[in-house]
């Protein structure tokens, strides 16, 4: 389709809110229907765009999907694979809240859907859009850098989620790391051309202790600490350290460094906030600002789908990369064996 997409929502709670109020503002799209579970958040949300029609589950817009072009999906992980799919086998393109499953069958089962139904699909790795990693990813595209050898990711987060779901895997396909690191993955992916990941090395923590690693049918604990290096295909070593409830002395601490053989960039959270950041770019001892706040990023993953969709976009190829993400994470899980054709709990048949 092509002109102004008429769009449900999913899940209005804080994150679904501010998604939604970055596309009505955006104007790229109308808001046509909202749905909650809580009559209080559909409430609230339709003070905003009172014209919209409202229910409270996945089976009330697929009832009005000839009425809809998208669907943006802010529920609990273990729904996103099962209400992505639906929607998509619906005829709807679907913008959705990482992760896009709890493992990578159930990610790659999503993909599929969207590219049978030829709709445009989407998920919310908001970290691309900072102006941040906008300003280092084409140092690293075009090669400033030289070869890159090493990358540190690092997103603490001194408080843990509220919901109980998120403590059992069976629910959230994992802990800090599929809830945080997920991003800072996906962004070293993303920057260094989808390179393969050719080894995997993980520790899992919680509460101080290690953590099993999980192959199958294992126990529900999630990690909220966890140390993991990536190799790359070219040689390249990516170190990643996450966390929920670490004492870390303030709020937050995010971070993406960049190593090459002709210089740096990293891109790195001000005072504890997790909205701020800076991007600089290393030479020796000197360093060049990039980029800095303010800087209003957090809704432009679902305002550039809005305008994708808005614009006739159909299925992506890039969100084959979602596939390949989900892999990763799954290695982590398993403590870095190859787990691609062995499903966690959870996966959709």
């Amino acid at each position: 389709m092509s002109g102004r997409p008429r769009l449900a929502f999913l899940g209005l709670g804080w994150i679904g809110r501010h998604r939604l109020e970055a596309i009505h503002h955006a104007g790229r799209a109308g808001i046509a229907m909202l749905c909650d579970p809580s009559t209080d958040a559909v409430a609230s949300a339709s003070a905003l765009v009172p014209a919209a029609m409202t229910g409270t589950t996945m089976d009330d817009i697929l009832a009005r999907a000839d009425d809809l072009d998208g669907v943006v999906i802010a529920s609990p992980s273990a729904l996103h694979a099962s209400q992505s799919i639906a929607a998509l086998e619906a005829g709807l393109a679907v913008f959705c809240q990482k992760p896009l499953g709890r493992n990578a069958p159930e990610t790659r089962a999503v993909v599929a859907a969207a590219r049978a139904a030829d709709r445009l699909l989407a998920v919310d790795l908001s970290y691309r859009h900072t102006a941040a990693m906008q300003a280092i990813r084409p140092l690293l595209q075009q090669g400033d850098l030289g070869e890159i050898f090493a990358v540190d990711l690092t997103f603490h987060n001194a408080y843990g989620p509220d919901k109980p779901w998120f403590y059992d895997a069976r629910l959230s396909g994992g802990g800090c790391v599929i809830d945080l690191g997920v991003h800072l993955v996906d962004l070293a992916l993303w920057c260094l051309d989808g390179q393969r990941v050719t080894g995997v090395t993980a520790q899992l923590f919680a509460g101080g202790r290690p953590l099993p690693h999980r192959t199958g049918d294992d126990a529900a604990a999630v990690e909220d600490f966890a140390a993991v290096t990536l190799t790359l295909e070219k040689g390249t070593v990516v170190r990643l350290a996450c966390s929920w409830k670490l004492p870390a002395g303030r709020d937050a601490v995010i971070g993406a460094a960049f190593y090459g053989t002709g210089g740096g960039a990293a891109m790195r959270n001000l005072g504890g906030s997790f909205y701020d950041f800076t991007a600089e770019r290393f030479d020796g001892t000197a360093a060049q600002a990039l980029a800095s706040p303010p800087d209003d990023w957090g809704g432009r993953a679902a305002t550039d789908w809005a305008a994708r969709l808005a614009d006739g976009a159909g299925f992506d190829p890039d969100c084959e990369r979602l596939v390949t993400l989900a892999e990763v994470l799954d290695r982590i899980y398993a403590g870095g064996v190859d787990v691609r054709e062995q499903a966690r709990p959870g996966t959709v048949d």
